[in-house]
């Protein structure tokens, strides 16, 4: 667990009265970072929690990522924390993907990136056909006539690992690899919007395939 201690500050300035974590000792945190009159301490120094490491094992098939063409760093590094927590077997970076060499990476991947096994590729589709003919199946996370809800697909889970694949933020995937993927998934939307930030949609797909032991058998809504 992390030891690290915070407080909670408020501004003095009745007119103000910004509240907002500090660690104890902090600089500057004794000036409102709004008004820049004095913050008091309202609630002592209190630890970091965290959840402690569990033996709560996923029930879903192993699971690899081919993320292609990504382009934001910070959408990368948190999708390696997320790979970290949900025990991604391996991590397939193609194209304009940076790699975790990148300095930026860590502001989200807090050290994650250097937890899971990667290799670079400069060509996605390349990259797709040499992992299908080691045997894994190909599943892509898009939209689409053909795609089917992640919480209603009734798709077997058994059998070889999955090499779940993730597009570009605004292109989406790449057509070719489209073309050689046996399923396409989407997660429902509802509001006005018709898709989510890559990394969530990439934290939904990911924990929902290990730890569901079917597709479908467990969700309770169908969309």
């Amino acid at each position: 667990m992390d030891k690290t201690l915070h407080q909670i500050r408020q501004c003095t300035n009745p007119n103000c009265q910004f509240r907002f974590p500090a660690i104890p000792g902090q600089p500057g945190a004794g000036c409102c970072p709004k008004c820049g009159a004095a913050t008091a301490v309202v609630e002592e120094a209190f630890p970091n929690l965290k959840p402690e490491a569990h033996n709560l094992k996923p029930t879903g098939p192993e699971v690899e990522v081919l993320l292609d063409n990504i382009r934001s760093t910070f959408n990368v590094g948190s999708m390696f924390r997320t790979a970290d927590g949900s025990q991604i077997r391996h991590v397939h970076l193609c194209g304009i993907t940076p790699t975790p060499q990148h300095p930026k990476i860590a502001k989200t991947g807090l050290g994650a990136e250097f937890s899971i096994p990667w290799t670079y590729h400069l060509n996605g589709l390349t990259a797709v056909k040499t992992l299908k003919e080691r045997g894994c199946r190909l599943w892509a996370l898009e939209g689409g006539d053909q795609a089917e809800s992640l919480f209603s697909t009734t798709a077997d889970l058994s059998g070889p690992p999955i090499l779940l694949v993730v597009g570009n933020e605004v292109s989406g995937v790449d057509p070719g690899i489209l073309n050689l993927c046996e399923k396409t998934l989407w997660i429902p939307m509802r509001g006005i919007k018709r898709s989510l930030n890559v990394a969530v949609a990439f934290g939904i797909a990911t924990y929902y395939l290990r730890y569901t032991s079917r597709i479908g058998s467990t969700a309770k809504e169908q969309f």
